[in-house]
């Protein structure tokens, strides 16, 4: 089957049952992501409603999805409606939860609900784990090279690791991918743009800003979600590696996890996006509170480039990082 999925979740399962997890939000936003998003309204969703799930709905139903796996808690509340709107369309769909309270019990109970549906076992789940983590590895290498030499820039390192929500649905052909990429990276001349950005928050529905950071002498060496999709603590059990994910829980979750990366990466700034009509921008009053750095909130609605307003206001912030070095 092709079981998409909404947002990260315990992917080792649908693998485990010998499936194919998509993330289809990496379906989406690589494809005609405008197109989508504008036959999702002409079916009928309101036009101040996110664009992600809008784009989702008609991904789902222009590739052929044959089970969708919707995160109901951590994610977006618009997913219970996704939800209902794909039953009439005769989808198969379960849910997924992150519990709000985030202990072991509650987040196991949805394991082994997810587990019982794809009928596999904790042995068959965590031999796939293992074999996922040696990618994971190389993946943390990437990471690596993008805030020490200097050798991969912030848009690579926001697509590789924002693939590894779902390996390309292929977890073999990803990794000698990645293989070959980190043979090359190694062999480039460091990067020299000189100031150093934290990506917090969501991946961008804007298709280049990561072109942009660069025409300004600057990049992204901390993208902190799309970090959290590859998971970087390599924890030993499922149960662990999904209590450790920060994205589903509370912002302090966040905060714990950016801040030692302000001091590690000698960051200069921090860009935090999120989408338009998101819950996510409440956030921002607690990650500008705590984060002791320049801090710039951007919003992205559609999906499209940068707009001249938004370049404006990145040029101002990027200004105020230089005066302030002198």
């Amino acid at each position: 089957m092709k079981v998409g999925f909404t947002t990260s979740f315990p992917v080792e399962v649908v693998f485990a049952a010998g499936h194919t997890p998509i993330d289809l939000n990496n379906i989406f936003i690589l494809n005609q992501p405008l197109k989508y998003v504008q036959a999702a309204e002409a079916a009928g969703f309101p036009r101040n409603t996110c664009a992600w799930i809008k784009g989702l709905y008609e991904t789902i139903l222009q590739n052929e999805i044959d089970t969708v796996v919707g995160i109901v808690q951590g994610d977006c509340s618009n997913t219970h409606s996704l939800m209902s709107l794909l039953k009439d369309k005769k989808i198969e769909v379960i849910s997924f939860s992150f519990p709000y309270e985030k202990t072991p019990a509650a987040l196991q109970r949805e394991i082994n609900k997810l587990q019982d549906y794809f009928g596999v076992n904790d042995k068959q789940v965590l031999e796939v784990k293992k074999e996922l983590d040696q990618i994971r590895k190389k993946l943390i290498e990437l990471d690596r090279l993008t805030y020490t030499t200097r050798q991969v820039n912030g848009g690579e390192n926001h697509l590789w690791l924002v693939s590894s929500s779902d390996f390309n649905s292929d977890p073999v052909k990803f990794s000698k991918e990645l293989d070959l990429f980190l043979a090359e990276a190694k062999e480039r001349k460091p990067y020299d743009n000189k100031i150093n950005l934290a990506f917090i928050g969501v991946p961008p529905i804007i298709t280049d800003i990561y072109d942009y950071f660069p025409t300004q002498d600057a990049d992204v060496t901390f993208n902190e979600v799309q970090r959290q999709f590859s998971m970087p603590y390599l924890k030993n059990s499922l149960l662990e590696q999904y209590l450790a994910f920060t994205y589903p829980y509370s912002v302090y979750d966040r905060i714990n996890d950016i801040k030692p990366a302000l001091k590690e990466r000698k960051l200069d700034g921090i860009i935090s996006y999120s989408q338009a009509f998101c819950h996510r921008q409440i956030d921002n009053i607690l990650l500008k509170k705590y984060l002791k750095i320049p801090f710039l909130a951007v919003e992205g609605d559609q999906p499209s480039n940068l707009d001249e307003r938004t370049k404006v206001r990145l040029e101002s912030f990027l200004d105020v990082i230089r005066f302030s070095r002198n």
